[in-house]
């Protein structure tokens, strides 16, 4: 179910983002080869993609939602819900925190669809309103790099099953990232996303993107013991 109250709202509040042109990555679950991750060859660590929405259905749910029409946000939540969900779980790691994340950022999305401009894809102006949430849920948090918040912030990065221990040493060591260098990480190595669709995503430059994915595979490896001595000693 869409979250509730979208049409107690007496005028549209304009989400805190850009609208950026360009279309969505497909998305992946589940976990690959950290042997490769760790040799920085290109990997993606999901198997399963689901499709991003037609560009015509995206326009067809946005003229509906500009409207008011609370059949289009239902259509709208199903049809991009579960990709949303996922991101949300990746990048805050507890399912409760995702799920009000989700919550927020669609009363967002259907408040200020009127202000949507069109000239961007609005599949990635939604997951960027999602990201920016995320990133208010955890700024909230206690500071980037807290051990203990690591602990509790790993359990959706992988599916239960997924109980190899370098594994689990990756989900904490990711967890211990800066939200960007995270968010990078996940939503190009998890996600599936490019780095133009990050860079759109995010509202950075897509170098930026590339080295953001530099740093925090190259933080990840020293965490976990990648790299070589001379790199860990000079961290």
């Amino acid at each position: 179910m869409p979250p509730t109250g979208a049409d107690s709202s007496n005028r549209p509040a304009r989400p805190r983002v850009q609208e950026a042109d360009g279309g969505a990555g497909r998305c992946r679950s589940g976990q690959g080869d950290l042997l490769n991750f760790a040799n920085q060859k290109e990997v993606r660590l999901g198997e399963t993609e689901i499709p991003a929405p037609p560009a015509e259905r995206e326009d067809e749910l946005l003229e509906g939602c500009r409207e008011g029409d609370l059949d289009a946000f239902e259509k709208l939540y199903q049809t991009n819900g579960p990709r949303m969900k996922s991101i949300a779980l990746n990048l805050l790691g507890n399912v409760g925190d995702a799920e009000d994340a989700v919550q927020e950022a669609f009363l967002k999305i259907f408040r200020g669809a009127k202000t949507f401009r069109g000239s961007a894809a609005f599949s990635t102006w939604t997951y960027r309103v999602l990201v920016n949430t995320c990133y208010d849920v955890l700024r909230r948090r206690r500071p980037a790099g807290s051990l203990d918040a690591a602990d509790r912030e790993i359990a959706a990065i992988a599916p239960p099953a997924a109980d190899h221990p370098l594994r689990l040493a990756l989900q904490k060591a990711v967890a211990r990232l800066h939200p960007r260098h995270r968010a990078v990480f996940l939503l190009f190595a998890v996600e599936g996303f490019t780095h133009g669709e990050i860079s759109r995503i995010l509202g950075i430059p897509e170098g930026t993107s590339k080295t953001f994915l530099f740093e925090a595979r190259k933080k990840l490896q020293r965490w976990l013991g990648f790299a070589p001595e001379s790199a860990r000693a000079a961290s």
